[in-house]
C-alpha cells in the first residue's frame, strides 16, 4: 500500500491502470503524462512485449493539497493486456492503492473484458486484497466506436455491484457523476447493491481521461485520510 517518504514529505500512492489487451491503458496514460507539467512529473518508462507495453511514471499533483502536511505522489502504471503476461500483472499489483479498469466497450470485446475483470478479482485475492473495499473506478473506452454496446449492457456485465460490506453503507448514494443514478441502490428483491463509480471515455482524444483519473485519486485519498 501506500509508501511514506518522510524526507521529501511525500505519501507515495500506487494506481494501476488493469484491462484487456489494446484496450486504451496505454493511451490513458500517455495522455495523461502529456497533460501534466514537466517539473511535476517523472520519466515515463517502457517495458516492451511482444505484443504491447507496460507503462509507468510518477507524478505530483500540486491541486490536491497534502495530507497531515505531506505531499501526495501518484505512480501510475499499466499491465500486459494479454492473459500469458499474467504473472508480470501479479506483480504490478503488489502494493497497489487504487484500480482503474479500462473496459473496450466493443461489442466483440466483451468476453475479453469479462475475462480480464476476473483475472483482476483473482490476482487481487491472491494477495489477500478486497476490490470491493478499495479505491476502484471503472472506465468504458472507445466510446465513438459505431459497434460500441450501451453503457447499461457494459454496467450489468462488468460493474453489476455487490452487497456493501458494511450496514452503514446500505443506503441510498447517489452518483455524483451521473445525475439520476445511484451507486449505491436498493434492489427490488430488497437487496441493496454497490457499484464502483464508472466513466465513459475515448482516451485517443482524451475524453473522460482526467474525469477518471481525478475519481480514482479522490478514492485514494478518503482511503489515506
Amino acid at each position: 500500500m501506500s509508501m511514506i517518504n518522510y524526507a521529501a514529505r511525500e505519501i507515495n500512492c500506487k494506481i494501476v491502470y488493469y484491462g484487456p489487451g489494446l484496450g486504451g491503458k496505454t493511451t490513458n496514460l500517455e495522455h495523461i503524462y502529456g497533460k501534466v507539467k514537466p517539473d511535476t512529473r517523472g520519466k515515463l518508462i517502457s517495458l516492451a512485449t511482444e505484443t504491447e507495453r507496460t507503462l509507468f511514471f510518477d507524478f505530483l499533483p500540486v491541486d490536491l493539497g497534502t495530507i497531515r502536511g505531506f505531499n501526495t505522489r501518484f505512480h501510475l502504471y499499466t499491465v500486459p493486456g494479454q492473459v500469458y503476461y499474467n504473472a508480470s500483472r501479479k506483480l504490478i499489483l503488489k502494493n497497489v492503492d487504487g484500480i482503474v479498469f479500462v473496459a473496450d466497450s466493443q461489442v466483440e470485446r466483451m468476453e475479453a473484458n469479462l475475462e480480464s475483470m476476473q483475472n483482476l478479482y483473482d490476482n487481487m485475492a491472491e494477495y489477500g486484497y478486497d476490490l470491493t473495499r478499495m479505491p476502484f473506478v471503472v472506465q468504458y473506452n472507445k466510446r465513438d466506436l459505431p459497434n460500441a454496446a450501451p453503457t447499461e449492457e457494459l454496467q450489468a456485465a462488468l460493474n453489476p455491484g455487490w452487497e456493501p460490506a458494511e450496514p452503514a453503507k446500505a443506503r441510498v448514494t447517489p452518483d455524483p457523476y451521473h445525475a439520476g443514478q445511484n451507486l449505491v441502490d436498493q434492489h427490488s428483491s430488497g437487496v441493496w447493491i454497490e457499484r464502483v463509480p464508472y466513466f465513459e471515455a475515448v482516451a485517443v482524444g482524451g475524453d473522460g481521461v482526467f474525469d477518471t483519473l481525478k475519481a480514482v485519486s479522490k478514492l485514494v485519498l478518503k482511503a489515506l485520510a
